[in-house]
């Protein structure tokens, strides 16, 4: 792969958390396999006052932290430091001097005007941003022979009016092109790959359709809990945190038709039709489809733990969901009458995403053990804890008769020894920094996913507290078997299945 272009790196927010975690680690990734622009500059800013020194110090002691010190080399670390900078700046108050020290370091180190922003923010700060950005000197960069991106983390916005007055303060900087909306489940390897394995095998995808598949798991479970972001969840709920993004684009990305191309608008085109086709919930469909539910007290990894309402900032009365789960249909040719199920939560058992392909049974049972009803076919596609696919079927076990046992084949990323297994964001780091879109979501998928989420936030909003369940902190979740004959988690390891 081609190193992307010279250019300057500006993130705001560099004093937090996702910076330290996962942006700079990432970055220092790409530079020691030599993936970065020949000539590049990063330059993090925040409110916080720091010189240059302090920020590459507390950058070098995260890497410590995150990777040890054998699992670092201290001359490579000293060349990447040399790359980032550190400039305080306020959007609101503050004058031109970011603006200024951007194309002082573009002097200095003979880069043309190329500039990715990367709005590493809370969303109350990223219109203000944008603003700064739209007045500043920085502006009008393409005129002068350049070009310039911004790089959006979620949420984006919390609700279809919200999401559309953020893209309009965007729109007034930047056009739609040069907008990245950020979703680091994309960047995973086996999300990518559900692509290939998809449109270039004949084998999965002659039977990825509404003949062959009973049903569909999309998941993303967490044993965490809310690690003191009580004010942000009070305001935001699983559905809007992890569903009207992660887990609608990953959707998107099972259920697409194939692209005439690779394309990065051809592939987003072909995602954005399954987000309009999704059978819109409305009224008394929603309590039918969509269960919501929130951990209360108990054990994880065998300590005690406190419930939802007792969380540091969450109100004593609060119905805001820690776990939602959504029976979806697809309107479309494919996958008619097909459900999907999607479900996501806090303070579960096990920290756990992926997609499960359910296919269907076969239509008379010959052999004692022979799997009937829910399928035994399954294809697992898993992107935690440990990247890779899986198949499961039945075969004869060994002696007379013909007696089935369950077996699976089990594909993991980490078993390719000989190649570097690249983490979510410096992947899209790497595809904004040379103008990759395909990872990242377009305007109309945003709409179209905030479209199907909006009724059911309203319709909450409508019945405080009503059908809202409760769950065990440490446990696989609620009880759903009263609500479908398919009940999430049903994608639980099973432990009689033997591995090939």
């Amino acid at each position: 792969m081609n190193r992307p272009e010279d250019q300057v790196l500006v993130i705001f927010g560099a004093s937090g958390d996702l910076t330290k975690r996962m942006l700079m680690p990432s970055l220092y990734e790409l530079h020691v396999r030599q993936m970065l622009p020949e000539r590049f500059v990063i330059l993090g800013t925040s409110r916080k006052s720091m010189s240059d020194d302090e920020f590459r110090l507390s950058i070098r002691l995260m890497l410590q932290e995150l990777k040890g010190e054998k699992g670092l080399n201290g001359e490579e670390v000293d060349r990447f430091l040399q790359k980032v900078y550190y400039q305080p700046f306020d959007p609101v108050e503050g004058a031109d001097e970011l603006g200024e020290r951007v194309m002082f370091l573009m002097e200095e180190n003979a880069i043309p005007m190329r500039v990715v922003y990367y709005l590493a923010t809370p969303p109350n700060s990223q219109q203000a941003i944008t603003k700064y950005i739209g007045r500043s000197c920085l502006f009008g960069v393409k005129e002068r022979g350049g070009w310039h991106r911004i790089v959006v983390e979620k949420p984006f916005g919390t609700s279809l009016e919200t999401a559309k007055e953020l893209d309009q303060s965007l729109l007034q900087v930047f056009c739609e092109q040069e907008i990245y909306r950020i979703d680091h489940f994309l960047g995973k390897e086996t999300v990518q790959n559900i692509l290939v394995l998809r449109f270039a095998n004949e084998i999965f995808e002659s039977l990825w359709n509404r003949n062959y598949v009973d049903y569909v798991e999309i998941y993303a479970l967490e044993s965490l809990g809310i690690e003191n972001r009580g004010k942000y969840y009070e305001t935001t709920g699983a559905l809007r945190d992890m569903v009207q993004n992660h887990l609608m684009q990953l959707l998107a990305f099972v259920a697409m038709e194939s692209p005439a191309t690779m394309e990065p608008e051809v592939i987003r085109d072909e995602t954005v039709k399954v987000l309009r086709s999704l059978r819109q919930w409305k009224g008394e469909d929603i309590p039918r489809n969509v269960v919501r539910a929130q951990y209360v007290a108990g054990e994880s990894k065998g300590q005690p733990v406190v419930g939802y309402l007792q969380e540091k900032d969450v109100a004593p009365n609060s119905d805001m969901e820690t776990y939602v789960a959504l029976k979806v249909f697809i309107d479309n040719w494919r996958w008619s009458h097909v459900p999907f199920y999607i479900y996501t939560g806090k303070r579960l058992k096990d920290k756990r995403s992926g997609v499960v392909i359910h296919f269907k049974s076969t239509p008379h049972k010959l052999f004692q053990g022979q799997c009937e009803g829910s399928s035994c076919n399954q294809l697992i596609i898993r992107m935690t804890p440990d990247e890779g696919v899986m198949l499961k079927f039945g075969l004869k076990m060994p002696g007379g008769g013909f007696t089935v046992k369950q077996v699976g084949m089990d594909f993991l990323y980490a078993s390719l020894c000989n190649n570097y297994l690249p983490g979510a964001y410096e992947r899209l780091l790497l595809d904004a920094m040379q103008g990759d879109s395909m990872l990242y979501t377009r305007d109309d998928a945003l709409e179209a996913s905030w479209k199907f989420i909006d009724p059911i936030v309203n319709y909450w909003r409508e019945h405080p507290g009503e059908h809202l369940r409760t769950y065990t902190a440490g446990s696989e979740g609620p009880d759903l078997s009263d609500v479908w004959d398919v009940a999430p988690p049903v994608s639980k390891e099973d432990k009689n299945v033997c591995w090939l």
